[in-house]
C-alpha cells in the first residue's frame, strides 16, 4: 500500500522518465564492467603476483567516491585471506602515514589519477620501499605513473545524465577490486573453513563453523526404545521426548530403525494393535543418520534432500549419541 500511494504522487510522465533512465543507468554500468573483461592483460597477474609475494599487508586508499570503493575493497581483501586495511590519504598527511611500511603494497584508487591528496603521500609510500598498484580511469595520469602495476578501470562515461557524479567509475574500479581479492582468495587456496574463521559472527560463519554436536539434543533428551519394544513402548516414548520419532536400538545401543510420526499413521491404516505389534515390524530399518561431526549445514541438506525432519546422531561405531529435529537447526539459525 505505501508503494502504491508513493506512485501516485509520481506524475504519470514522470514515472516513465525514472524507469528510462534507471533502465540507461543499469545499462551504462553493466557495459562498463563488461568493458573491463577485455583489458584483463598481464598487468592483473602482475597485481596479484604483488600482492602475493607481499610479506606485510595490503593498504587501500582513496579520497571521495574513491575512499567508499576503497573501504569496501579492503574489507574484501580482508575477509578473504588477504590482510588488508583502509588508510584516508588526507589523514595519512597527518600522521597515519606512519602504518605504512616497506613491506607492504599500496592499492591507490582514484578515477582522475590526479586526486592531491592521494597524490601527495605517493612519494612518501614509495621511498619507504612499498609497492604501488594503482586503478585509475586514465592509464596517463599522474598516479598511473607512480605505480608498479596500473590496472585500467577506466569508462566511457557516467551514467549519471550529467557525466558528472562518480557512478560507472565507482562500479567498474569496485569490480576490478572484486576481481583482484577473489583471483587472490583462489591462489591462497583460501576455504569455507577460512572464511568461516573470519566471519564467526554472521548468519555464514553460524553455517560453516556449527557442528551437529553443537545443536543436538543428548541424554534422556534422546528418544530410543529397545529393539524388542512394542508398538505402544514407542508411541509413548515419541510423546515423552516430542521429536515426533524414536531411535530403534539394538543391546549395544546400534541404530538398527527409526520410527516416526509418519510410520504409525500408516500402521494405524493398517489396524494393528498398538500393544501387542513389535516395533521391529513397523519401523523404517536403515534409516538416515548423521555424524556429531558433521556441519550443521549437512544435516539441513540430508534433510532437504530426503524429505524428513529428523536425524538420530551416531558415532562411528553407529552407535546413538544424540537426535536432531529440523526445530533445533531453526534455533540454531542454521536453516
Amino acid at each position: 500500500m505505501i508503494g502504491l500511494y508513493f506512485l501516485v504522487m509520481i506524475p504519470k510522465d514522470a514515472t516513465a522518465s525514472a524507469l528510462e533512465l534507471a533502465r540507461r543507468v543499469l545499462a551504462i554500468e553493466a557495459d562498463a564492467v563488461r568493458a573491463l573483461l577485455e583489458r584483463l592483460d598481464e598487468r592483473f597477474l602482475a597485481a596479484v603476483s604483488l600482492v602475493l609475494a607481499c610479506k606485510g599487508r595490503v593498504i587501500v586508499s582513496g579520497i571521495g567516491k574513491s575512499g567508499h570503493i576503497a573501504r569496501k575493497i579492503a574489507s574484501t581483501l580482508a575477509s578473504t585471506g588477504t590482510p588488508a586495511y583502509f588508510v584516508h590519504p588526507a589523514e595519512a598527511s597527518h600522521g597515519d602515514l606512519g602504518m605504512i611500511q616497506r613491506d607492504d603494497v599500496l592499492i591507490g584508487i582514484s578515477n582522475s589519477g590526479e586526486s592531491d591528496e592521494l597524490l601527495r603521500i605517493v612519494p612518501l609510500v614509495k621511498r619507504r620501499g612499498a609497492k604501488l598498484i594503482a586503478i585509475a580511469g586514465s592509464p596517463a595520469s599522474s598516479l598511473a605513473r607512480e605505480a608498479d602495476v596500473i590496472l585500467d578501470a577506466g569508462v566511457a562515461q557516467e551514467a549519471c545524465p550529467l557525466n558528472l557524479a562518480p557512478t560507472a567509475s565507482t562500479t567498474a574500479a569496485l569490480a576490478l577490486g572484486d576481481a583482484l581479492a577473489v583471483a587472490l582468495l583462489d591462489a591462497r587456496g583460501f576455504s569455507a573453513d577460512d572464511f568461516a574463521r573470519s566471519h564467526p559472527g554472521g548468519v555464514l560463519g553460524r553455517k560453516l563453523l556449527t557442528h551437529v554436536a553443537d545443536v543436538m539434543r543428548t541424554g534422556d533428551a534422546v528418544p530410543l526404545v529397545p529393539a524388542g519394544a512394542t508398538l505402544a513402548e514407542a508411541i509413548l516414548e515419541i510423546t515423552r521426548k516430542g521429536m515426533g520419532m524414536t531411535a530403534v536400538v539394538d543391546n549395544d545401543r546400534h541404530v538398527i530403525g527409526m520410527f516416526t510420526d509418519g510410520d504409525l499413521r500408516r500402521a494405524m491404516e493398517r489396524n494393528v494393535d498398538a500393544r501387542t505389534t513389535p516395533i521391529a515390524s513397523v519401523m523404517t530399518r536403515s534409516p538416515c543418520t548423521i555424524r556429531p561431526e558433521a556441519l550443521a549445514v549437512e544435516a539441513v541438506e540430508a534433510m532437504e534432500s530426503r524429505k524428513i525432519t529428523q536425524l538420530p546422531v551416531v558415532d562411528a561405531s553407529g552407535r546413538i549419541v544424540g537426535a536432531l529435529n529440523i526445530h533445533d537447526l531453526f534455533r540454531a539459525k542454521i536453516v
